[in-house]
This record gives C-alpha cells, sequence and structure tokens, in this order.
C-alpha cells in the first residue's frame, strides 16, 4: 500500500480513537441503571415527557423479555406497512417535483422489509424512482427507527446480562424514544451539517437542466440528500439517495467528507464497546470486546486495500504493471472514484461490510477476486467487527458465550460469563441464532443458480456470477444492503426472496438475543474464584476471534471456494 493509503486507515483510526470512548460512555449514561440524570437532560427531557404524554407511555413501568420482544415486532410491523403505504401511493402525494410514479408492488415490498429491518438494500435508482416524500418521510424516517430498534435490543441484552435476580429488560418505547432523541438526532445534525459544507446537496429541486462542454443536455438531481446520508451512515443503514451511492459526488464529493462518511459508518458500534464496559460495572470487558473488533475489522481493511492496491491479477498474469506500460501505478482502478482511489475504497468496503452498513464508494463486483472476498466474507462473519448499530454487539456477545461454553467443555468448567453460568437454555437460543443467517444465505442462493429465470439476472458467468448471488443474500440475510453491482435484482424471484432473508436476518436473531436476555437477567451472580475463565484477558479475546472465524469458515468456506477463491485460481 502506498504512503496516502495508510495515512487514510491512521486517520480513521486516529479519530475514531478519540471520539468513539466518550460517545460510548454518553449512551451508557442513557440505558444504564445509574440513578444520576443522563447528560444534557434539561434539553432532552421535555421532548421526551412530550412524546411519553402523548403516546401515553409509563417511563417507570418495565417490561419482560416477551412484552419487550412483542413491543419490537409490532414496531417493526407498523412500520413496514406505513412505509409500503408511502411507496405505493407516492404518486398522489405531494413533494414529488419529478412526478415519481408509485412504486410496484415487488419493490416497494422488497425496500419497506429493507428499511424496516436496518438492512436499505436497493434494488432501484434512488433519484430514478422515488419521489422527495418517500426520501424524507418515508427511508429517513425508517433510518431513524430501525437502526433504534438495534440500539434498543442491545441495551436489554446488555441489563439481562448485567442485572442479578431481576424480571425486566426496561422499556422498548422508552429506549426507542430516548435513543433517537439523545443519540441520534444530534448526531445526525452535526455530521449533515458537516456534509452540505464538503458540498453535500441538501435542496427540494428537481432536476436541473444543464449543457455539457460538448453541448449535450444533462439533467441533474437535486434533494434532501445531506440529511438522509447522515443517518444512513450513523446507523449503519446504507440506503443512499441515489442509485450509485456514495460513489456519487452529490453524496460524497471530498476526500475529507469521505473520512467523515467512513468515521460517520464505525463511531457508534465501537464505541458501544465502552458502553458494555460502564453497563456490566467492568472496564475491562468492554476493552476485550473492542480489541475483538478491532483486529477483526483492520485485518480486513488492511486486506482489502492491499489486494485493490496490488493492481488486476489478470492485467499482471499479462504482463501489465506499472513497471512495464505505465498501467495500473494507483492499483485495481476499475469501478473506483480518481478522487477516493484504492485505499479510500477498500478501507471504506471493509468497513461498511463489518458494520452492516451496505453504503459503498466503489463497484465491488469490479473488485479483484481475493477483494471481493474480503467484504463478502466479512458479512459471512456476521458482520461483528464492529457490526451494526446494537445488533453487532449483539452478535460479538452471543460469540463471547458460545466462546465460554465451548472452553468450559475443554478444560472441564462450568462455563460463567459475567458471573453467570451458561446452561442448556442460553445454548438452545445461541445455536438458533448461529443457524438462521446461514440457512437464509445458502438456501436462496443455492435456488437462485437451480432456476433459470434467476440466472438471467446475471451479468457474469461462472464463478463470479456465483459471487454475484452469494454476495446478494448474504447482504440481506446480514441485513447489510450493499451491494455486488453486477446482478440485476428488481425481479419477482430476488426482491421476494432477498426481502424474506432480511426477515429471517434481523427477526429470527433478535428473538433468540432478547430470550437470553430474559433468562440470563433472572440469575445471581457466582463470585469470582481461581477456577473462573476470566473473560478480559488476551487469551479470551484470541478465542473469540477464533471461534468467529471457525463458525464462518466451516459454514461458508465451501461456497467461496467455488466463488472467488476459483476466479482467483483461474487466472
Amino acid at each position: 500500500m502506498s504512503i496516502p493509503t495508510w495515512a487514510q486507515f491512521a486517520a480513521l483510526v486516529v479519530v475514531l480513537g478519540l471520539t468513539a470512548p466518550p460517545l460510548g460512555i454518553y449512551i451508557a449514561r442513557i440505558y444504564g441503571d445509574d440513578d444520576r440524570k443522563a447528560p444534557f437532560d434539561r434539553i432532552f427531557a421535555p421532548v421526551e415527557r412530550l412524546v411519553f404524554r402523548i403516546c401515553r407511555i409509563d417511563p417507570a413501568c418495565e417490561q419482560r423479555w416477551t412484552t419487550y420482544t412483542f413491543a419490537v415486532l409490532a414496531f417493526s410491523a407498523v412500520s413496514f406497512l406505513v412505509l409500503y403505504g408511502i411507496m405505493r401511493l407516492q404518486a398522489l402525494l405531494p413533494f414529488n417535483p419529478t412526478d415519481m410514479p408509485a412504486v410496484t408492488d415487488h419493490v416497494a415490498f422488497n425496500a419497506a422489509v429493507s428499511f424496516m429491518s436496518n438492512t436499505n438494500w436497493q434494488s432501484y435508482g434512488g433519484e430514478t424512482t422515488l419521489s422527495h416524500l418517500t426520501q424524507m418521510s418515508g427511508l429517513t424516517v425508517q433510518n431513524f427507527v430501525s437502526a433504534s430498534v438495534g440500539m434498543c435490543v442491545m441495551a436489554a441484552l446488555i441489563r439481562g446480562l448485567a442485572r442479578r435476580r431481576g424480571q425486566t429488560l426496561g422499556n422498548f418505547w422508552v429506549d426507542l424514544t430516548r435513543t433517537v432523541v439523545r443519540i441520534m438526532l444530534p448526531l445526525s445534525f452535526v455530521v449533515a451539517i458537516l456534509l452540505i459544507s464538503q458540498g453535500v446537496i441538501q435542496n427540494l429541486q428537481g432536476f436541473t437542466a444543464a449543457q455539457t462542454v460538448e453541448g449535450a443536455a444533462q439533467y441533474l438531481p437535486g434533494g434532501p440528500a445531506a440529511s438522509q446520508i447522515a443517518i444512513k451512515q450513523l446507523g449503519t443503514n446504507g440506503g443512499g439517495f441515489f442509485n450509485v451511492n456514495s460513489a456519487h459526488p452529490f453524496e460524497n464529493y471530498t476526500a475529507l467528507g469521505n473520512l467523515i462518511e467512513t468515521w460517520s459508518i464505525a463511531i457508534i458500534p465501537f464505541a458501544l464497546a465502552f458502553t458494555f464496559g460502564r453497563m456490566v460495572a467492568d472496564r475491562r470487558q468492554g476493552f476485550a470486546v473492542l480489541a475483538i473488533m478491532a483486529i477483526i475489522w483492520s485485518g480486513m481493511s488492511v486486506a482489502a486495500m492491499s489486494f485493490e492496491g496490488n493492481g488486476n491479477p489478470a492485467l499482471t498474469a499479462l504482463g501489465v504493471t506499472q513497471e512495464t506500460t505505465g498501467y495500473q501505478s494507483g492499483g485495481n482502478m476499475e469501478g473506483k472514484e480518481v478522487r477516493f482511489g484504492t485505499g479510500a475504497s477498500g478501507l471504506w468496503a471493509a468497513t461498511t461490510t463489518g458494520t452492516s452498513n451496505g453504503s459503498v464508494n466503489s463497484m465491488h463486483d469490479s473488485y479483484t477476486p481475493l477483494g471481493g472476498m474480503i467484504p463478502l466474507s466479512h458479512m459471512m462473519l456476521g458482520e461483528v467487527s464492529p457490526g451494526g448499530v446494537g445488533v453487532g454487539l449483539n452478535g460479538l456477545l452471543i460469540m463471547a458465550i458460545l466462546s465460554v461454553f465451548i472452553a468450559g467443555l475443554m478444560v472441564g468448567r462450568t462455563p460463567e460469563y459475567l458471573g453467570k453460568k451458561i446452561q442448556a437454555t442460553e445454548m438452545k437460543l445461541v445455536t438458533l441464532y448461529l443457524l438462521a443467517m446461514p440457512i437464509a444465505l445458502l438456501s436462496f442462493a443455492a435456488a437462485s443458480v437451480l432456476i433459470p429465470s434467476a440466472l438471467e439476472s446475471l451479468n457474469n458467468s461462472g464463478p463470479h456470477g456465483l459471487s454475484e448471488v452469494l454476495y446478494a443474500f448474504a447482504s440481506g440475510a446480514n441485513n447489510n444492503g450493499s451491494a455486488f453491482a453486477g446482478l440485476t435484482a428488481s425481479t419477482w424471484w430476488y426482491d421476494i426472496t432477498i426481502g424474506l432473508a432480511m426477515l429471517v436476518g434481523r427477526f429470527l436473531l433478535i428473538i433468540p438475543v432478547l430470550a437470553i436476555a430474559g433468562s440470563m437477567v433472572r440469575k445471581g451472580a457466582t463470585p469470582v474464584t481461581a477456577a473462573s475463565f476470566p473473560t478480559h484477558k488476551p487469551l479470551f479475546v484470541g478465542l473469540v476471534i477464533g471461534i468467529v472465524l471457525i463458525v464462518g469458515g466451516l459454514t461458508f468456506f465451501p461456497a467461496l471456494a467455488l466463488g472467488p477463491i476459483v476466479e482467483q485460481l483461474s487466472i
């Protein structure tokens, strides 16, 4: 990698290191059981009281895990119905300066599921399909609340681990309100202002006619982009205002703006490691979680940047190198913006797929075989490094529970995590959590390569075509939303099946997590003894990383071997 590439990575690490700890501590004060007032309580409390009064919410009334789960499901169902209705009726609604017609039924179903589940997969072009009202009141609102739902589930799980012999996990409606009002809205406002300063558009205009230097007519899209992009990044949503997402200069214009957007993707997931340490009253546990996140993310980022920086191996095999021809001096630049290069593109690809964000500033379909395998395999690990807002930490804690159980089997100790015994009930739920995503991903991908009409959507045959199919369902089942950009997904088959994969990846993971929280909250803590397995030391960090890699490898290596690995070996 070149020095500028290393500099981009180092700058991001430094900024995250400076900002994640205070944000994590702030979030812990919002969700924690500390009786002290949360920061900025005088500013936010009146707004929250008004919401509670209007919605008839009693903030002092907490919920058992079953009630909490029902509230999550009910809210998500209403969100889906409202967004689906807006899309189907957008031709009759105001703020439609480009006269967009109603969204077709299967595309509306896919998009409504996508944004409700925090996936934000898009099988359509935003500027050519949706009105401004749909973008603002439909997609942007879901960017806020779907991300906040994931944060609420995380808060409930941490309370289940931290509390002793309790019955409740908090109140979903209170958690949701405070997440939106105290975390998402303030951060989004600041990031939106920063993006506007870097040239990201924010207006209510339609298409503006312009004439190119050659005299051709061109139509420049307008709209409220900065406000949507801010929350799409902070909430690890990823759905772009424009079809080419953050590769579009109206969404992502300068190198500084690109750094701000990359930071926005990762800041809350990394900050939640500090939140976890504070809420369980053991900062060492938070540092252990942070180390696991950082090691996997750094490895994937360096790998993606390196593979793309080394150029296209097919051209290299033909002798087309910088030394012989002067080409490939910037690495594999196909599908990448010149203003970002391979470094910022590879770093973004690893970050967006490790956080269930899904936004892209380059086309992953144009990556080298091994370069494209990095974002694909990063999603297949369950997106725990650092993972999406809330749900990523949930997945990592599930892996931690699995790790202590395996360690207990190996050394003959009773498995415990944070002083609580891990028993058959928890392990059955962990198994359900681990199986749901792979079953959805592999089943739908297998069906897609057997159905002739589904194969017609591929723009490439052979191993690369298989990679396109695997990537699409990995993105849906992991609630990521990024695309390989080589698959025509706006068909009945892919809209419906990827939509179903999103539902599995969202709710068949959330329900076991809340059930585990409900089981753990009822337990007391056993005292730490010399026989206790420490879960805050480097040995445990290495064990969890090993479990994550082994589980992902055993599940998906055969599929990867038939896709990107075969493609690389065939060059």
